[in-house]
């Protein structure tokens, strides 16, 4: 009897085995499919961001000053209210000033300390592309800034206009906490909410901040946000497969992932 009930069990197991190995068959051909329009979506839209740029970038390399590109900043200027002033200038201050390094170095530091070696690596490498490349796309360039004949400066700034180097920099630092806190975290917890609203206003007003002090032409800041977000979109296509992998993550954060709830686990393969 006992000896019956055994086989019987293994039975059991083996279509039970059996069962899942071919739902997990059924499944797979489904979700590689959905991965691979995923990826082909965003590729198609990677392509559009780097061709608009470099269309973009070639005009004002040929035509510096652009009717338009005055036109809009005068219009943004036309308001001088002491309150909007201050908080244009508050907006791009802290990437005008050592606080956006400081804010990245302790915001590397706080991942590594933490066990999240791989988010701490992107937090600052992708900072440190999108410093180099600014600088090689603006010598490449070379358009001249706003001029006081033209515009009113607010903010006088040194260097080459285009792209933006304000705009490039929020997005890859805040634009990457936004897409960490989406990835990361679940649920409607307050830290979450104020991490997602603060690094989508940063990343949305810095553009306009730019024009406004006069410090960049609107081509400058468009281009700045196409180039920025392509950057970024191409930094996160790189992390997710990394981080579904396991690559430098730590049994510390490993454990933190298990016991709260508040952090997503991975893999992720039942986002697409």
């Amino acid at each position: 009897m006992q000896q019956a009930g055994r086989d019987e069990n293994r039975r059991e197991q083996a279509c039970t085995t059996t069962e899942g190995t071919e739902e997990t068959a059924v499944r797979t051909p489904e979700t590689r499919k959905r991965h691979r329009k995923v990826v082909g979506y965003l590729l198609q839209v990677l392509t559009l961001q780097l061709t608009l740029f470099g269309l973009l970038a070639w005009f004002v390399h040929v035509h510096p000053i652009l009717p338009l590109d005055v036109a809009i900043t005068r219009s943004f200027q036309q308001n001088q209210a002491p309150w909007l002033r201050i908080t244009m200038l508050a907006i791009s201050y802290p990437g005008s000033s050592l606080l956006l390094p400081v804010l990245i170095l302790l915001t590397v530091g706080a991942f590594w300390l933490m066990g999240d070696r791989l988010e701490a690596v992107f937090a600052g490498g992708l900072s440190t592309v999108s410093l180099l490349l600014n600088l090689l796309l603006k010598v490449q360039v070379g358009r001249p800034r706003p001029t006081a004949n033209l515009v009113h400066i607010i903010q006088a700034a040194l260097g080459y206009s285009f792209p933006s180097g304000h705009v490039m920099a929020y997005i890859a630092f805040w634009g990457l906490l936004f897409a960490f806190g989406v990835i990361l975290f679940e649920g409607r917890h307050w830290w979450r909410t104020t991490l997602l609203i603060t690094s989508a206003a940063l990343v949305v007003l810095i553009g306009p901040s730019r024009i406004y002090l006069g410090d960049h032409w609107a081509s400058d800041v468009l281009g700045a946000y196409l180039i920025g977000e392509a950057l970024l979109g191409l930094a996160v296509g790189v992390y997710l497969p990394l981080k579904e992998r396991g690559v430098l993550e730590t049994p510390e954060a490993r454990a933190r992932i298990k016991k709260q709830k508040a952090l997503r686990s991975f893999p992720t393969k039942g986002w697409f």
